[in-house]
């Protein structure tokens, strides 16, 4: 059996376009988004149905590299079960890491860091730059002596073993852990930009603002909630509109760089969405019908 992969901007409508593919198939959604893996906050974060959704406490921002093991197990379970694994999400990095290998770079104590840290800002970026060219000269010749988080990180990645910059990347290989599809849901930017500020609304209709007041501290980095914690409900909305759209058009960059990946035009019902993916994945993967 093969993996079916679905990549697209915000309010390309990801989530319901994979539901009505499970419908349609012994399916097990696995999100890849970067934000839906915190609890507390389905409104905010638009969270839908599958696995790793809704998983963690906000108390701290988490890893790709914690969430590759959770995806990598997610998806092997469902091919091991015989189901086609629908892994849908918006955050590039995720959705790389949930169908590919990345080796990404181990985990370095926050200690270590520190450390790197005291040295640049005592004897300043110059001299650390100057150290990290002697250990990782690759690394140093991307990076200006006063880019003090990069030079720091470096260099703690090099006293683990790693590289900030290895002789070769996996992000953006074409070769997955198991034979997959990948579909890009291409929506007019018109008619996109209509979704956003519809979906935007109905988030406060839903009662984002009591949401995000019942979460008390949120330490990861989330779409919206800084506006909707210190704005007016208008101003706040208006906010996280523009956010969205920067957010949107940064997506629709990156869904073009997926090797492989097959445009489907998803400004259409979602039937019919559904319906082009499950043929465009029965002709590559020979899927089985339900």
């Amino acid at each position: 059996m093969s993996v079916l992969a679905i990549f697209g901007p915000t309010a390309s409508g990801k989530t319901a376009v994979a539901e009505a593919l499970a419908q349609r198939m012994p399916a097990e959604i696995v999100s890849a988004d970067s934000m839906q893996v915190y609890r507390g906050l389905p409104i905010l974060t638009n969270q839908g149905a599958g696995r790793l959704v809704g998983i963690w406490p906000t108390d701290r921002q988490r890893t790709v590299g914690e969430y590759q093991g959770l995806a990598h197990a997610a998806v092997d379970e469902a091919l091991a079960e015989g189901r086609t694994p629908i892994v849908v999400g918006g955050s590039g990095l995720y959705l790389r890491a949930a169908l590919v290998d990345l080796g990404l770079p181990p985990h370095v104590p926050e200690g270590e860091r520190a450390r790197w840290e005291r040295l640049y800002d005592r004897f300043g970026g110059a001299v650390a730059h100057a150290l990290l060219r002697e250990r990782d000269a690759r690394a140093a010749g991307q990076l200006h002596p006063n880019d003090r988080r990069r030079v720091v990180r470096a260099l703690e990645l090099w006293s683990a073993g790693a590289s900030l910059a290895p002789a070769s990347s996996r992000l953006w290989t074409s070769e997955t852990r198991h034979p997959t599809t990948i579909v890009g849901l291409d929506v007019p930017g018109e008619l996109l930009d209509e979704r956003i500020v519809e979906r935007t609304r109905a988030m406060f209709d839903q009662g984002v603002e009591h949401e995000v007041r019942e979460a008390g501290h949120v330490a990861p980095r989330i779409l919206g909630l800084e506006a909707v914690l210190t704005l007016p409900p208008q101003e706040a909305a208006r906010e996280i509109i523009r956010a969205t759209r920067r957010l949107a058009a940064y997506q629709r960059k990156w869904m073009r760089r997926i090797p492989g990946v097959v445009m489907v035009d998803a400004g259409r019902p979602v039937d019919e969405v559904a319906n082009a993916i499950l043929e465009v994945a029965r002709t590559r993967q020979q899927l089985p019908a339900r």
